[in-house]
């Protein structure tokens, strides 16, 4: 696929979006109140912030997620042994 076809096939499916608005899939659920969404036209990535809407999955946000994942799953692993 050309350079051209690329940046034809992303411009299409950015205006699609700015059109009709995303199609986002959850992509990860980080915990029951925080998930990563990622839209499956544009590829644009999304994740909850504090207030509970959707912001930019930054680089700094995403190892945010990433510890928060990894405290959450300690948490859970040690609920399902202690009972």
């Amino acid at each position: 696929m050309s350079k051209i076809n690329i940046k034809e096939n992303w411009f299409t499916k950015k205006v699609f979006c700015q059109l009709f608005g995303h199609k986002l899939v959850t992509t990860r659920k980080v915990t029951n109140h925080f998930s990563e969404y990622k839209c499956v036209h544009c590829q644009l990535e999304l994740t909850n912030d504090i207030k509970g809407s959707k912001t930019f999955l930054t680089p700094e946000l995403r190892e945010i997620n990433e510890t928060l994942f990894q405290f959450y799953k300690r948490k859970h692993q040690h609920q399902h042994l202690s009972t």
